[in-house]
């Protein structure tokens, strides 16, 4: 892959661009899954409680794995056996080899990932996991939030053009998603935005792009700004979405299962497939049911015939 002519935000240190050694074959077979997102390196720490304000509290255990919406989203897609790729930002740094190494394993193409020199650091997050499965995240945009060429072009234009699907979230920059989905649009690739990541207003200009929007219930009722405590609310909620543009609203409502609102039809109800027990709820919005019963994020992800054997059991 080649970086010459791309064009980035000013920055006082000019930042180093070095590009994936990972060489991105010439695709055979159904277009593939591009994901264009964050990769983060998770540090998890189990605790009992969370700490109150101005305490000091001890950990049992501590460890660092791979995660970000974006990776999660090209984990499970790939580990699903279909072809998937990667469009994201690391660090020159160990969390960045960790995060490529981990990805490359499970056989995401990482041709269009970029690796930032200038000390940028990998984006990372750190977990507080409490006994019940429950986790509070800060997250450290680094390399997912800087140094993104102004203009969307060259091999990942290539590639979300001739996608199957593309998938977003909202770990990166606004206006590098608006740009993917407004190329994806022209070429007739549709768009799914899953609404987690930055609490920050949604640009208007993104949903117009946008094929299928997945909020939870806390993001719907941030976008729209309207309740949505009932499933009534949350249905009016929607509809103010259709209005702004997006034809299918796949909400998240957590024990609840989920909704599939398609302008001008009925909503389609899923209730959850109940999990056996609930160890680590990071990243479960890709594979709840399954995500859920295992520590961490990417290595959560559940494999194809773990997948067909939970569906056959229903």
């Amino acid at each position: 892959m080649q970086s010459k002519g791309l064009q980035f935000r000013s920055n006082p240190k000019p930042l180093i661009i070095k590009c994936s050694s990972i060489k991105t074959p010439h695709h055979h077979g159904p277009p593939p899954i591009v994901v264009v997102g964050s990769a983060n390196a998770d540090i998890y720490v189990e605790i009992d409680r969370l700490p109150k304000q101005g305490e000091t509290i001890s950990a049992k255990t501590g460890q660092t794995l791979a995660g970000g919406k974006g990776a999660n989203q090209a984990v499970c897609s790939s580990k699903l056996n279909y072809p998937t790729f990667f469009l994201g930002q690391v660090g020159d740094d160990a969390n960045g080899k960790f995060i490529t190494e981990e990805l490359a394993l499970v056989g995401v193409e990482l041709g269009c990932l970029r690796c930032l020199g200038g000390n940028v650091p990998t984006g990372h997050a750190v977990v507080m996991l409490q006994p019940d499965g429950q986790n509070s995240i800060v997250i450290v945009g680094g390399a997912n939030m800087t140094a993104w060429p102004d203009k969307f072009e060259g091999q990942g234009l290539e590639v979300v053009s001739n996608a199957g699907v593309v998938l977003l979230q909202r770990e990166i920059p606004d206006f590098v998603n608006v740009q993917v989905a407004k190329s994806a649009r022209n070429a007739g690739v549709p768009v799914i935005l899953d609404a987690g990541g930055m609490d920050a207003p949604f640009p208007p200009e993104l949903l117009k792009f946008v094929d299928i929007f997945s909020p939870n219930e806390t993001e719907l009722g941030r976008l729209t700004g309207m309740p949505t405590d009932s499933f009534e609310q949350i249905s009016q909620a929607v509809a103010k979405c259709h209005q702004m543009g997006v034809k299918q609203v796949l909400v998240k409502l957590g024990d609840k299962g989920s909704a599939l609102f398609i302008e001008n039809e009925k909503p389609i109800k899923q209730p959850i497939i109940s999990a056996k027990q609930v160890l680590d709820t990071t990243g479960a919005a890709a594979a709840a049911s399954l995500c859920v019963q295992v520590k961490g994020a990417i290595p959560s992800m559940p494999d194809r015939e773990s997948v067909l054997n939970l569906l056959q059991s229903v």
